[in-house]
């Protein structure tokens, strides 16, 4: 007589499935928090040379070790990022500027290329690789000679909010944060790090110019002459001497584009947590008495 068998094994999954939790809960080097510091630029219609216009970035991080290979990050980074058409010289007669406040609140996951251990006698250093999803809120600003800042969104620049105009966009947006760093831990407690975070957003308006010109007459006197003189900052050259500002429908901006901010800086983080085991199961550390 032939004993059926099961033809896929579920006792070799459901044991698998056991062993791989239980490592990744029992080899968990650390959690690491700390501190982030570096700078941060934008690239969009204002710009799209990387590393112009940095301003300074700084946050919170938080790390939770999986294995020696795998890490999930959290942080929470604050910053400015600003334009020039006058710096970059990319579109000089236009003529706008901005700069926005970033506030982030992101998780990531890291692949570390090696392994990396805390322990004596392990390897202690790695590049990795992380991507992720990141909530944010921003606020584009800009002045007249002068004047203090001004809020761009409240103004509908664009014309937005008014009759037969698409509504003002959200100061809030998500984002998708991605890049590379390399990372080191200094024996059990420290470990040091770089990085550089890319972050493509979902919104057009991180300088408050995706569209087209709105009829400036129309924004002067529905909004006001602030209103109108940030929208239109366009300036005579020798090939348009006469600049008409009513010019309703030209283009301001590329809409079929979004815009990136990002942030490239150091990393420094406190190990805790786990401290009577290394990420090797074969070699455990032994507890202190």
């Amino acid at each position: 007589m032939v004993r059926k068998t099961n033809s896929f094994p579920f006792k070799s999954l459901i044991t698998g499935i056991l062993l791989t939790v239980f490592a990744l809960t029992t080899t968990a080097q650390q959690s690491e928090i700390g501190a982030f510091g570096g700078i941060a630029f934008y690239c969009g219609e204002l710009t799209d040379n990387i590393f112009r216009q940095v301003k300074p970035a700084g946050g919170l991080i938080y790390r939770y070790n999986l294995s020696p290979r795998w890490a999930l990050k959290a942080d929470i980074i604050f910053s400015k990022v600003s334009g020039s058409d006058g710096k970059t010289n990319d579109n000089y007669e236009r003529n706008l500027n901005f700069v926005s406040p970033i506030s982030e609140i992101g998780v990531q996951v890291e692949l570390n290329f090696f392994k990396l251990y805390n322990a004596t006698g392990k390897n202690h250093f790695t590049p990795y690789i992380f991507a992720g999803i990141a909530l944010f809120s921003f606020n584009p600003q800009d002045s007249l000679p002068g004047s203090p800042l001004y809020n761009l969104q409240s103004l509908g620049t664009e014309g937005q909010g008014l009759e037969g105009q698409k509504k003002k966009y959200s100061l809030t947006n998500v984002a998708i944060p991605f890049g590379i760093g390399i990372k080191a831990t200094l024996g059990r407690h420290i470990a040091i790090g770089a990085e550089w975070g890319m972050r493509y957003t979902f919104t057009d308006y991180l300088d408050d110019v995706g569209g087209v010109y709105y009829d400036n007459d129309i924004l002067r006197e529905q909004r006001g002459d602030i209103a109108a003189n940030l929208a239109d900052r366009r300036v005579p050259t020798p090939e348009h001497p006469d600049l008409i500002h009513e010019d309703n429908g030209v283009q301001r901006g590329v809409s079929t584009t979004k815009d990136w901010y990002s942030f490239v800086g150091l990393t420094f983080t406190v190990k805790f947590g786990n401290e009577s085991k290394t990420c090797d199961l074969k070699n455990p550390r032994k507890k202190r008495h």
